[in-house]
């Protein structure tokens, strides 16, 4: 209903990892299940850029039918701790059943390791305190969550949002190299030389 982004990162091992799991309706879950079945993978690791329920909504499909436990940041435990509230206060909408307990909180020396892969935790406070990216160097790819979009960035207004904290962290990732591909959690893909160029928050 928020229009998040899922992803479903894998390489030629045929393991992957679900990053940001909002599946909300029965059909999006069926549709994660599916795409991991006909491709014949093996799902060996749920992670979340950040602890906002509409990127969490589908953990539980997730740790039902793979048995995997969400690994977020651990800036963001009180947002994860009550993700049922989230939905109630911000969407107006019932969580059925228990969202499945965070299997471990990350910081950033933490690596996502999955089949010949690695995906690092980038610490990218400011749109909530634990939001951060997730970099695999051998492909120079990222995924942003709500911190950078295509041509804009994420709210500051939520709880533990900061406008001074998340300028700091693109002022981080302005040292990237441009050919960096840039998977945010809502909206189309980009690059960060992209952003520097048009991006009026991003400033070398």
């Amino acid at each position: 209903m928020l229009q998040e982004n899922c992803y479903i990162i894998s390489d030629e091992t045929q393991e992957c990892v679900i990053c940001d799991c909002g599946a909300f309706y029965a059909e999006e879950k069926a549709a994660i299940v599916a795409y991991i079945r006909e491709n014949h993978l093996k799902p060996v690791h749920l992670i979340a850029t950040h602890g906002h329920v509409d990127h969490n909504f589908g953990n539980k499909m997730v740790f039902d039918t793979y048995g995997l436990q969400p690994e977020v940041h651990k800036a963001d435990r009180f947002l994860m701790e009550k993700l049922p509230i989230q939905a109630k206060h911000i969407i107006g909408i019932e969580i059925e059943g228990d969202m499945p307990a965070v299997g471990k909180y990350l910081d950033g020396t933490d690596v996502i390791v999955f089949g010949n892969h690695r995906l690092q935790v980038i610490e990218t406070p400011g749109h909530s305190p634990g939001s951060v990216f997730y970099y695999c160097p051998e492909e120079h790819t990222a995924f942003s969550g709500d911190t950078l979009f295509r041509h804009s960035i994420g709210r500051t207004d939520f709880e533990g949002g900061s406008m001074f904290q998340i300028i700091q962290s693109l002022r981080m990732l302005c040292q990237w190299p441009d050919q960096t591909k840039v998977y945010p959690g809502h909206g189309p893909a980009t690059t960060i030389g992209e952003e520097l160029a048009s991006n009026p928050y991003l400033d070398r």
